[in-house]
């Protein structure tokens, strides 16, 4: 599956040659991302795994990016991020309707972080999920409430801090030693007067007004795809579907069985049968959206 990835040499000019050869993978239209996941999972092709993740190694140098400010050669970290996005495709389910990248962000971000909790200091880290919260997000909220001066943080910090994090005001206190505080971001990175400040290497990890948009145009339009494939079903099949599959809570088999007077095995029939029709009909409705996008494309 990594066969033909780029390697990526240590050093600025590396990184920057390593991004010059990634951006010659084209990005894949959606139903060719879904024939090629398909291709892999049910045939196990290898050179449909390769393009899925040569078209997503862009994804992976963007998160990586975020994670500079460890002191960590970029390298390794966009390496550990192309495992991570190799373990989504070999794990990626194309039938549940989303995109590999939104699959694979946490995939990718779940490998770096594991690496740089191996990797930042000698002194081991926790590695629980409330440990690792704090690791990377208490610089964040530090910087939010100014209070990124170096040694204890103030008692009202803490409480702060360990509310919106959901841990113990110990494991704070604690986390913030184990990083011994925090340097000025305007302090350089090295004794050298051209080096730059540690600011310089911060990276906004938030979206961009585009993607956002993006992002929620096509929210807007799965909904849109399952509100119309809804229609293909009859009033108990929409019933049964609505509290079993769209429900926070859902409804359990024998308060169901109750209601329309069936047994539990016959209500989890009809569920899976709406279901199937459900998504054969988000299926047409998708390629029926892509035709005139299609044409449009060809006559640009």
């Amino acid at each position: 599956m990594a066969q033909n990835i780029p390697a990526l040499s240590s050093g600025e000019g590396g990184l920057s040659r390593y991004l010059d050869e990634i951006r010659r993978f084209p990005m894949l239209e959606p139903q060719e991302e879904y024939m090629l996941a398909k291709r892999y999972k049910e045939h196990g092709d290898p050179a449909a795994a390769e393009r899925l993740v040569t078209s997503h190694l862009r994804l992976v140098a963007k998160i990586a990016m975020g994670y500079r400010g460890y002191g960590l050669p970029i390298s390794e970290v966009v390496s550990e991020g192309n495992v991570g996005l190799m373990q989504a495709v070999k794990r990626f389910e194309p039938d549940k309707g989303f995109r590999l990248a939104t699959y694979a962000m946490w995939w990718i971000k779940a490998a770096i972080q594991e690496y740089i909790l191996r990797s930042w200091s000698l002194v081991k880290m926790g590695t629980t999920a409330n440990q690792k919260r704090l690791f990377f997000n208490l610089r964040r909220l530090k910087g939010r409430i100014q209070a990124l001066d170096e040694g204890d943080l103030r008692p009202e910090h803490v409480t702060e801090i360990a509310t919106k994090l959901g841990v113990s005001e110990e494991e704070v206190v604690s986390m913030n030693r184990r990083l011994a505080g925090d340097a000025s971001l305007n302090a350089p990175i090295r004794a050298e007067a051209d080096s730059g400040e540690w600011q310089d290497w911060l990276v906004d990890e938030s979206d961009s007004q585009e993607a956002i948009f993006a992002q929620q145009e096509e929210l807007d339009q799965r909904r849109k795809l399952l509100g119309d494939a809804m229609e293909v079903l009859n009033d108990r099949e929409r019933r049964i579907f609505e509290a079993r599959r769209l429900s926070e809570d859902p409804i359990t088999l024998e308060d169901l069985s109750t209601e329309f007077g069936v047994s539990r095995e016959r209500v989890r029939q009809i569920e899976v049968r709406a279901f199937e029709k459900v998504q054969k009909a988000v299926r047409r409705g998708a390629r029926e959206l892509e035709q005139p996008q299609a044409q449009i494309a060809g006559q640009a």
